[in-house]
């Protein structure tokens, strides 16, 4: 069992921090490679990250710091996780390089639309991931089981055992046509796997430690698209 133990005052320190760092960092991997700051996709990928995390954030410490202190840690104890998140590294990183070098020389550029409709199913992903938040307060970053941990099996629970995936997948999957760059899709495709992979091992632990979870198994069938998988 795990058990946070981040007081009010070392989440706010935690948190804001990160969230600047957060901005900073994305400048980095789309601005410089791009040579300029006259990526306008950038920008409002940005916007579309931004925007609604500066929102979920005082929500959550408002509504629901618990999830907010689970969501700040990042350090896996599963040996497999830490695996599956070393080999999703390499794949992270290029998805966000690639739409600035392709910016800079030309490559494979996504017209206005396909940028503008992709931004569109990012925030649609975001609203998947904050229904999540709003429906399972134990929805941890790492894989872990909480003291007094319950089965969630309402809302997109119902529907779906990892509707939180299901959301990550949509901004995965067009970060980079809503950085302008067909090429950029090339590393996100291998997240997909290393998401699956996650999913099964995680699955593994919970039907181990989560009293109620394989019977929740057994009574919705879907992980991540009804009827498919």
């Amino acid at each position: 069992m795990a058990e946070n133990t981040l007081s009010t005052k070392d989440l706010v320190r935690m948190t804001i921090p990160r969230f600047f760092f957060f901005i900073v960092l994305m400048m980095i991997l789309f601005f410089l490679p791009a040579g300029t700051l006259n990526f306008w996709q950038g920008w409002v990928y940005m916007l579309v990250l931004i925007a609604p995390m500066s929102l979920v954030m005082p929500y959550l410490f408002k509504h629901n710091p618990e999830l907010l202190r689970r969501r700040m840690q990042f350090k896996e104890k599963r040996v497999e996780q830490k695996k599956i998140i070393y080999l999703s590294y390499p794949f992270f990183l290029l998805m966000f390089i690639l739409p600035g070098l392709d910016r800079r020389f030309g490559w494979s550029q996504a017209q206005v639309w396909v940028v503008l409709a992709a931004d569109v199913l990012i925030l649609l992903g975001y609203g998947l991931v904050f229904l999540t938040f709003k429906e399972n307060t134990y929805a941890s970053r790492v894989i872990e089981v909480a003291e007094g941990q319950k089965v969630i099996t309402s809302g997109p629970y119902a529907v779906v055992r990892h509707p939180m995936y299901v959301g990550a997948l949509l901004m995965y999957f067009f970060t980079p046509l809503a950085l302008g760059s067909w090429l950029g899709l090339i590393p996100a495709l291998p997240l997909f796997p290393t998401i699956i992979l996650r999913i099964l091992d995680e699955e593994k632990a919970l039907a181990q430690d989560l009293p109620g979870y394989s019977e929740y198994m057994r009574m919705t069938p879907y992980r991540l698209i009804p009827g498919v998988w």
